[in-house]
């Protein structure tokens, strides 16, 4: 098992692009943020965010609840069952010593697999077997209530003093006894309490309500079609949480007086939206909520309004830092900041140059939206409308250099000319092809810096 210490914990950079030029009159600022985590492990004199660690020589302190579906349609057809069974030892094996765990099995209630009465287990050799054994006796019958499976996680995760709490569910089928309303409850009141990673096995799920989960608990959404491929897939999930060093990271933008944040999304590795998740942090301040880090690195696209300025002014337009939670309601600066400043010129050539890093996030966002787009189109029979969509996107994947969301768009449209995005719709589409280009709609291609 990985061995942890407390300069495990990243350190954390900030870097800024953008073309900080405006002509007299223009109010909008554009930039992009990218967030650097290395050093995990390795980073002497490495920022430590306080309380989140066990013993000296361990890593963070860390729990796993995995929600396992054991609804009857599992045994349609029984691999899915045998698979599911297989991908949870695998990541129960994957587990670092020390860590917290639990197995919930799924259905139209949420009952606890191992170790039972509302605990969680900690991860050594004799508890990863004795929850493997538990995992055999598994079998699949009832409804699916995914709420209720969320609930129990949270609870659970909740019991344990630990600094990074985390939750990977598996699903085959749709929310059917449970209300939508409720479900969003759910994912409400779990938001910002542990972080969750979403998978749906099989071509009979709902990727809205898969990709919603991961979105609201700030984890990642993929499909699994052929049940085979679970175990895999459990396995690098669980290594990556267990690659993670510090949990509840915030992005915090600061904006002066006059100037307003039009909105804040991460554009890589995935496009995610974090306007609307804003907690005010402080005159002028809001933190956006970014979850748990390893060495790893992300994007952000930030947009600000500006004050009316005339040529040869200047002013900082926003400031980004990084936060993490203290004991007690008080937050810790992980020492990173980005600055995005505006200046006004008369320089036609300066203020209308778009910069590359802005241009290319701002085409796989679209790129992502028109995919979204034209699938709901063609689920709705207007073929015009989605040969428009997904045309746009097939051009706007073969621009940017996002080979693996053309390869993707290949399967459900033929392509005429990529260029130009003339493109047919398939008559013939299989399942699982067009629910893996709507699950992964959202993944996107770094900028070539």
């Amino acid at each position: 098992m990985a061995n942890f210490s407390k300069s495990s914990v990243p350190r954390f950079s900030v870097e800024v692009y953008q073309n900080e030029y405006l002509p007299e009159g223009g109010r909008e600022i554009n930039a992009i943020v990218t967030v650097t985590a290395t050093g995990g492990g390795t980073a002497g004199g490495a920022v430590t965010a306080p309380d989140q660690y066990a013993a000296p020589g361990q890593g963070p302190s860390a729990a796993v609840v995995i929600m396992v579906d054991c609804s009857g349609s599992m045994d349609y057809p029984p691999t899915k069952m045998r698979g599911a069974r297989d991908a949870t030892a695998a990541a129960v094996d994957t587990l670092r010593d020390g860590v917290h765990f639990a197995v919930v099995a799924g259905t139209h209630q949420a009952g606890e697999i191992y170790p039972g009465g509302g605990r969680l287990a900690v991860a050594d050799a004799t508890t990863r077997a004795q929850a493997k054994a538990a995992l055999r006796r598994l079998g699949a019958g009832g409804g699916t209530a995914i709420g209720t499976w969320l609930r129990l996680a949270d609870r659970l995760l909740s019991s344990a003093d630990v600094a990074i709490r985390h939750g990977i569910l598996l699903t085959d089928g749709r929310n059917e006894h449970e209300s939508p309303e409720d479900l969003r409850a759910t994912l409400q009141a779990c938001a910002g309490r542990f972080t969750c990673d979403a998978r749906g096995v099989g071509t009979d799920w709902d990727v809205k309500e898969v990709t919603g989960i991961a979105s609201a608990l700030l984890g990642t959404a993929d499909i699994v079609a052929d049940p085979a491929g679970l175990a895999a897939d459990f396995t690098r999930m669980m290594e990556t949480a267990m690659g993670k060093g510090v949990a509840d990271v915030a992005l915090r933008v600061w904006t002066p007086v006059g100037t307003t944040l039009t909105f804040l999304k991460q554009v890589a590795p995935t496009v995610e939206d974090l306007t609307d998740r804003r907690i005010e942090a402080g005159p002028r301040a809001g933190d956006y909520p970014t979850g748990s880090w390893g060495d790893e690195s992300r994007d952000y696209h930030l947009c600000v309004r500006v004050p009316v300025a005339h040529v040869g002014q200047e002013m900082l337009a926003a400031r980004v830092s990084l936060v993490v939670p203290r004991t007690g309601g008080a937050v810790q600066n992980l020492g990173a900041q980005g600055l995005v400043r505006a200046v006004w010129t008369d320089d036609m050539a300066a203020s209308t140059a778009i910069n590359p890093q802005v241009a290319h996030y701002t085409g796989q966002a679209e790129l992502a939206r028109v995919i979204q787009q034209g699938l709901d189109l063609r689920k709705a029979g207007d073929i015009d409308g989605a040969t428009a969509k997904l045309g746009r996107a097939v051009q706007l994947a073969g621009a940017s250099g996002n080979a693996d969301t053309a390869k993707l768009l290949a399967k459900v449209v033929d392509v005429v000319d990529a260029a130009t995005g003339t493109v047919r719709l398939k008559a013939k589409v299989a399942e699982a092809d067009e629910m893996t280009l709507e699950t992964r709609s959202t993944k996107t291609v770094r900028v070539k810096k």
